[in-house]
């Protein structure tokens, strides 16, 4: 029987287990899930089954950059407490997987979880026998791969916000400031109007203009506010329209003029961004407990 990506997949996500393994647990079971679940729980690379389903909203962002501030990755690992995200084990290992990174430059999660550690087990393994130890689900979910001939700035904030800044000119200070600037403007998207999607600019277009077309005011009228609203939107999502968080009475834009510096990119990780944390009812589960019991 053909063994299919699908399958394999399905099989990662019931067992918390390594792709290789599972694949070759398929192919000696002949396709069977039950009873490649069944060979890897025997072989002990199921042992984070149960775990691998419960949702890991909280983590850390890790940062990795060469000396010369050329190359740099921001990776977001996550777990399912905050105590766990302080624990020396966790941030051990994030760690080394930051700068594995950084040196190997993966393509994508599975290359990274593929790649071999100094220990000479594999990242997937790693994280495997680390589920295994602090008894939570741990996943590295993405990172981000930043390299320029410029020279790179970079800011986590208290392990929840990472950032990288592409920038050219300037000095380190500046790239660094700049990087806290995106840390803290959490709505700005891009770097300058230009590459804002047209499709982002029809549809806001739109939405004020039907904000503004019961105002009872002329066309032209009309025009002009929904222009000027557009404007004030762009200002909050492109950098360099926000005013300076350090000084707001200058622009980045202004602020990069002075020192004759250029922002050619940013990356901003921020943790568990994206995933559906589950909330707990507490009141209701002590009630399904007694009329359980």
């Amino acid at each position: 029987m053909a063994i299919t990506a699908a399958m394999v997949k399905e099989l990662r996500e019931r067992t918390g287990a390594g792709m290789m393994e599972c694949k070759k647990a398929l192919v000696e079971s002949q396709g069977d899930m039950d009873t490649a679940i069944e060979h890897l729980r025997k072989a002990g690379l199921a042992q984070a089954g149960k775990k691998a389903s419960r949702v890991a909203a909280e983590g850390k962002i890790f940062l990795a950059i060469s000396e010369d501030r050329q190359k740099g990755v921001l990776l977001e690992v996550n777990c399912e407490t905050d105590f766990v995200a302080k624990d020396a084990n966790f941030l051990g290992f994030a760690g080394q997987v930051a700068a594995l990174a950084l040196t190997t430059r993966p393509a994508d999660i599975d290359s990274l979880l593929a790649s071999q550690m100094d220990a000479g087990e594999t990242v997937e393994e790693a994280r495997q026998a680390l589920v295994a130890k602090i008894g939570e689900n741990v996943q590295i979910r993405r990172f981000v791969l930043r390299q320029t001939d410029g020279q790179l700035g970079a800011y986590v904030h208290s392990g929840r916000i990472g950032v990288l800044v592409d920038m050219d000119g300037g000095d380190a200070e500046l790239a660094k400031n700049i990087s806290m600037h995106v840390a803290a403007s959490q709505e700005t998207d891009y770097v300058d109007v230009a590459d804002v999607p047209e499709e982002y600019l029809a549809k806001e277009r739109e939405i004020h203009t039907a904000q503004a077309a019961d105002s009872g005011k002329p066309p032209e009228i009309i025009s002009k506010i929904v222009e000027g609203r557009l404007r004030k939107r762009l200002a909050e999502i492109t950098l360099l329209g926000n005013p300076f968080v350090m000084d707001t009475d200058l622009t980045v834009k202004q602020l990069l003029e002075q020192h004759s510096a250029r922002v050619n990119g940013f990356d901003r990780l921020t943790v568990g961004e994206g995933i559906e944390k589950r909330e707990a009812n507490f009141a209701e589960e002590v009630m399904q407990q007694v009329q359980g019991g």
